[in-house]
């Protein structure tokens, strides 16, 4: 049990308990196995008072136990309510209180004592049920690692994870928690990293890949160079966004909270009024209104109503949590079920911004292994990203690279240098000075296709030509016809020139694309749909989309991949770069305001039929507590912990 009540809005003050947890600490189990205890005494008490009350002539003992109960049961419950009345707040402890204190005055100590007693209970329950929606963020801060082994001045020492620098080296051994984000510079392994991209299986790092801190390294040994300091990871950033998640409200929940505020109030002056005009002006007896008016405001307490709202959302980001999806906010959940246009950037969004060889064009006599001979030999001496697509691939066919002599890279264009005494040149067009039976036919069929080319040269002719093209995740065409079915418009913006941006969007199915784009034509772009009153969720990874991400309803950044700066822009983050999670996102959240509507309706259904029953006298206090409170929230509970069941 919590310390301290809540409140329907942001104070210290208490509306219901659950409200004011904060969801993703994690539940102090002594204070779990102390609630069990005074649950059992106070049973045991309650149960023996019953008997003296109804059976035996003890009375007077009978309301002593009836008060301990009350004590017990209550030592948090009345402080606080009495502390929100001298704050001029209403809180459910209030009215739980003044509904035990109600039935004693007019000698119902049964009712007085099982009334604090089964709130008592309805709170641990909620706190109970509610561990299932913690149980995700908790898990991710136990798996943030406190040592880590490093290597200074030829010793191994083991030091705390913050004591540790950026560019150190440490050692990760068999079975080891990885310390901090890093680059592996010696060594392999098998890293289970489910924990922050939600790959189902292990993933083989070797030298030169990127590790995350909290990931688990499964079998071999390695040595890591730091990246990031230990409050920098991807695995801190990941905790200190979901906490402060909680904080972004849903309108929706904004709005349950301004009307939780009014609706207090409300119910104390309806009772007021049940208590004293029946008697006082109709003369009805004044016991039997008195306590209709208790039980009145008992059934009103809006803990179900209040919390029917963020126990939902709450679910809804711990399930996207699950699936690798980092959703900074209630609002956002509630945002994308309004969503009817998607925009995505397409280099590292649909596409996974690496290139890669696509063709290979031999020309003059030369075959395909010369001409990936000579352009590996030139291009392993560059360092430009087009150069390490061409090595890679002619690492992949097992070419031998040949000894390059007078090696120049001439910025702009390509390199060139002499092999076996003939000079090559590897680039674009206007490198060489060869311009007769220039391909250009060729040439344009690979750019019409959205591919970048390389020509190939000697003094003399073109010898050949190489087509690169940035690959398309294998998850976009899926993703883009998953959207159809979910009548959302899909749009692509690229800086890339025409070809490129054409050929992507049609192989995989874009509605629209827009190629040429600098930052600010993809803010305008946005801007406008928005002025159209379109719901638009903008997917990018890099700097240059944090304005759009910024500008849009909804921002998706893609989180491993992507640009700091578009992560902390974006509304949510895809942690294993897996756009087709976005469809998940649509889902959810249309899952996750279903169970939003369908708990605040219930809450509202159940609360006016209890409270009309009440002034009627057909419900007593204790069935006010167990079925129109506590029942009732638990029911909210239950039926928002359905939306992490995908």
């Amino acid at each position: 049990m919590n310390k301290k009540d809540t409140s329907m809005v942001n104070d210290s003050t208490d509306t219901c308990k659950y409200c004011s947890t904060n969801i993703y600490e994690e539940n102090e189990p002594e204070n779990r196995v102390k609630a069990i205890y005074i649950v059992g005494l106070s049973a045991i008490i309650l149960a023996t008072a019953l008997y003296l009350n109804f059976f035996s002539s003890q009375q007077i003992l009978a309301e002593i136990l009836f008060v301990t109960v009350v004590i017990i049961s209550g030592y948090e419950t009345i402080p606080n309510g009495f502390r929100a009345l001298f704050k001029g707040k209403f809180s459910i402890s209030l009215l739980i209180t003044i509904a035990a204190v109600g039935a004693f005055l007019i000698g119902q100590g049964a009712e007085g004592a099982s009334v604090i007693f089964l709130f008592f209970i309805a709170e641990f329950l909620e706190d109970y049920a509610g561990e299932r929606a913690k149980k995700s963020i908790g898990s991710l801060i136990k798996l943030t690692p406190q040592t880590a082994t490093v290597k200074r001045d030829d010793q191994k020492l083991k030091l705390h994870a913050h004591a540790v620098d950026v560019d150190e080296i440490v050692v990760v051994m068999p079975g080891d928690k990885i310390p901090l984000d890093g680059i592996i510079i010696n060594g392999m392994s098998s890293v289970n990293q489910s924990a922050i991209t939600g790959e189902s299986i292990p993933v083989t790092k070797k030298e030169g890949d990127i590790v995350y801190a909290g990931t688990i390294n499964e079998e071999g040994y390695f040595e890591l160079r730091v990246t990031k300091r230990s409050d920098e990871t991807v695995l801190s950033k990941i905790i200190d966004l979901v906490k402060t998640s909680q904080n972004n409200k849903s309108k929706t929940e904004a709005f349950i909270d301004k009307f939780s505020n009014y609706y207090t109030p409300t119910v104390l002056l309806i009772a007021v009024i049940v208590a004293t005009v029946p008697p006082f002006i109709l003369g009805l007896n004044f016991d039997t209104w008195f306590y209709r008016a208790l039980v009145l405001l008992v059934v009103s307490c809006p803990c179900a109503l209040a919390i029917s709202t963020p126990v939902s959302m709450v679910s809804g980001i711990t399930a996207g949590t699950n699936k690798g999806v980092l959703i900074k906010g209630g609002e956002y959940v509630e945002e994308m079920q309004k969503i009817k246009t998607i925009v995505f950037d397409k280099t590292g969004t649909l596409t996974e911004g690496k290139l890669e060889v696509t063709d290979i064009i031999p020309l003059n006599n030369y075959t395909k292994d010369e001409i990936l001979e000579i352009a590996g030999s030139l291009e392993s001496k560059s360092k430009h990203p087009l150069a390490d697509a061409v090595v890679k691939y002619s690492e992949k066919n097992s070419i031998t690279f040949l000894d390059v002599k007078n090696f120049e890279s001439v910025t702009g264009k390509g390199v060139k240098g002499q092999i076996n005494k003939k000079m090559f040149y590897i680039g674009r067009k206007g490198l060489s000075t060869i311009y007769s039976k220039f391909p250009n036919d060729l040439i344009e069929k690979l750019e019409v296709t959205g591919k970048t080319v390389l020509i190939i040269s000697n003094q003399e002719h073109v010898i050949g030509l190489i087509g690169l093209m940035d690959k398309i995740r294998t998850s976009s065409q899926n993703t883009i016809m998953g959207l159809k079915e979910r009548n959302i418009k899909t749009i692509m913006l690229t800086g890339d020139n025409e070809g490129t941006a054409n050929a992507v969007s049609s192989k995989i199915g874009i509605d629209i694309h827009y190629s040429g784009l600098l930052p600010e034509d993809k803010v305008k772009i946005i801007n406008d749909l928005i002025l159209k009153d379109e719901h638009v969720a903008m997917v990018g990874d890099g700097v240059n989309d944090a304005p759009a991400l910024a500008r849009s309803n909804v921002g998706i950044a893609m989180g491993s991949a992507g640009s700091d700066v578009a992560i902390e822009t974006a509304d949510i983050a895809l942690m294993h770069d897996d756009i087709s999670k976005i469809s998940y996102i649509i889902d959810l959240s249309r899952k996750t305001m279903s169970v939003v509507k369908q708990n605040v309706s219930l809450s509202i259904i159940v609360k006016s039929s209890f409270a009309f029953f009440a002034i009627l006298g057909f419900v007593s206090l204790w069935m006010a507590v167990a079925f129109g409170d506590m029942g009732l929230t638990l029911v909210v509970i239950i039926n928002a912990l359905r939306i992490g069941n995908n």
